[in-house]
């Protein structure tokens, strides 16, 4: 990746960014995407020092990834995290999680916890004293563990060179889509259609154990029709170091390569003369996920206003 910018220190980070306001109270008080943003952070330092500590690769991916190279940390309307990890390390990545992850945390995955829905990201590894609702109708959470703040963990596995046969087996996970969500909105439980779709994931995968190509695993199907975000394994792997709101996460090992084929050629800032350009149009800067929150307490605000 270019050197765009001098690294900042994590002090630099605290201080208040744009504000964008989440949550506006009777009172005038605010909760604003940089204090969810600061809520978040504790959730992805427990997560990097638990993937250090056991040897499991991970890395930030999608907008979390773009905020590496144009911010050195979050975009500031961003209101979430997003996390890979290959799916060779998955089952390792869980025992780890069960074993090393402090108190203050805690993780929902199908694997644990069958209510999880597999249409999904992977894994949410979740605050506790905090309470969060996703702009989500359709697949609110199931699982009785809570609903805290979270960063979101993708699972990425191989993928087909073959469009014909990528398409088919996205086709099939998307016939058992409105299934489930039709089971889950009537207060069922599919759990065997759950697992066909993991298994034709995870089939579909093996079968593609030699391409060169690699995403997030097809279980996740909320991405444009032939334009899910696939790269070449050799600009993803091996993850390496990024400077990140004043610490260090790991991401792909070439985002000068993977981030305009995610985001568009004009994704990634530019310098004019001395200053760097935002490239996203103002109507685009905007938080997308949060429907309700509360950072100091494990229930939904009775008054609030967005």
């Amino acid at each position: 990746m270019n050197q765009r910018r001098k690294p900042l220190t994590q002090n630099d980070f605290i201080q208040a960014k744009d504000e964008f306001v989440l949550k506006r109270f009777d009172n005038g008080e605010t909760i604003t995407v940089r204090d969810l943003q600061l809520a978040i952070l504790p959730i992805m330092d427990e997560i990097h020092r638990i993937c250090v500590q056991n040897n499991i690769p991970y890395g930030l991916i999608a907008g979390s990834a773009l905020g590496i190279v144009n911010y050195h940390g979050f975009i500031p309307w961003d209101d979430d995290i997003d996390v890979c990890v290959l799916k060779q390390d998955w089952s390792r990545f869980i025992e780890a999680m069960k074993r090393d992850l402090r108190p203050e945390f805690y993780f929902q995955c199908f694997e644990t916890d069958k209510k999880y829905n597999v249409l999904i990201p992977s894994m949410k590894v979740r605050k506790r004293g905090t309470y969060i609702e996703e702009i989500n109708v359709l697949l609110k959470n199931k699982c009785t563990t809570g609903d805290g703040v979270f960063v979101d963990i993708m699972i990425y596995d191989n993928v087909s060179e073959n469009v014909f046969q990528d398409q088919l087996y996205r086709t099939m996970i998307r016939a058992l889509m409105v299934p489930i969500v039709l089971f889950e909105n009537l207060g069922l439980n599919p759990v065997l259609l759950k697992t066909s779709v993991l298994n034709i994931a995870n089939h579909y995968a093996n079968i593609n154990e030699k391409s060169k190509l690699i995403s997030q695993q097809i279980s996740f199907i909320w991405v444009k029709l032939l334009k899910e975000p696939i790269f070449e394994k050799k600009d993803v792997l091996p993850f390496r170091l990024y400077p990140f709101e004043g610490r260090e996460y790991y991401s792909f090992q070439n985002l000068d390569a993977v981030l305009p084929k995610w985001y568009g050629l004009g994704s990634l800032k530019q310098r004019d003369g001395d200053k760097w350009v935002e490239p996203f149009p103002f109507e685009k800067r905007k938080p997308s996920h949060v429907v309700d929150l509360n950072l100091m307490n494990d229930q939904p605000h009775k008054k609030t206003k967005k």
